[in-house]
């Protein structure tokens, strides 16, 4: 496999080519992933439900996702290593250069942000000092209590309309993807054709250009309930990397996600 880099994901949406992308939190499941051939490991803040036990991401400090940045990137072989900035990672324009430097030394090669179209100066001063940006729109956790609880996103035609120009805003200011979550499928359609960057999706339905899901998911050890994108594919697998192999091609195919994964309007 050779090293999945921003160019040849960019190369792949441009063919029309899906691609993975998984979460890890240490240096074991990260290298069975690469070995799986996922494109794309993520270093989530989601570790402080699935390994801390909180009942949000919001308790993830910039300490943990350091430490858990360097475990994974021991590991990750040649999958891209995407990292979150936790909550309150951008308290101030100084703050936000400085942990973003922080994950770039620890091994971060796309730092993740979750926020709308107010990021826009921000990503615009990071991408200018090399940090390549990730946007998070849809559902983004981090703003769970402002939002009510985990609900879809983009229903409505002028929160849909809001989403598709806040993507375009970001991108415009250097974010090199974008990542949407809890979205309807046609929304996704709507982002994914309208950015040349690649567009990541996580119940966001089957044609965004690459699809994520929480490693712990895909493995049937969901913590809590089961969101509806979710798929365990360790069932009938043959172990561990198997599974991941399994998610991987099923989303290279486009047979994952499937009807019964997706959000309609």
């Amino acid at each position: 496999m050779t090293s999945v880099t921003l160019s040849s994901l960019r190369a792949r949406k441009q063919a029309g080519d899906a691609f993975s992308c998984l979460t890890a939190y240490d240096a074991s499941f990260a290298a069975a992933a690469g070995r799986a051939g996922i494109d794309v490991l993520l270093v989530g803040d989601s570790l402080g439900m699935v390994l801390q036990g909180h009942d949000s991401t919001l308790p993830v400090t910039i300490d943990d996702i350091v430490y858990h940045t360097r475990c994974v990137a021991r590991g990750k072989g040649d999958s891209l290593l995407m990292v979150d900035l936790p909550f309150m990672g951008n308290p101030s324009r100084e703050k936000l250069l400085e942990n973003a430097a922080e994950l770039m030394r620890a091994g971060a090669e796309l730092v993740k942000v979750e926020g709308e179209g107010w990021m826009a100066d921000d990503i615009r001063e990071l991408t200018r000092r090399g940090v390549p940006i990730c946007a998070h729109l849809g559902l983004t956790p981090q703003t769970v209590h402002q939002l009510g609880g985990y609900k879809v996103q983009g229903r409505e035609s002028e929160a849909a309309q809001r989403i598709i120009d806040d993507a375009q805003l970001l991108v415009e200011a250097g974010a090199s993807v974008i990542l949407l979550e809890c979205v309807p499928a046609s929304l996704g359609k709507a982002v994914t054709e309208a950015l040349d960057v690649p567009v990541i999706g996580i119940g966001a339905g089957p044609d965004t250009d690459g699809q994520i899901l929480v490693m712990h998911d895909v493995l049937g050890v969901t913590h809590g309930r089961t969101p509806r994108f979710v798929k365990n594919f360790l069932e009938g697998a043959d172990g561990i990397t198997d599974a991941f192999h399994r998610y991987h091609e099923d989303v290279l195919a486009r047979r994952f996600p499937a009807a019964e994964h997706c959000f309609q309007d």
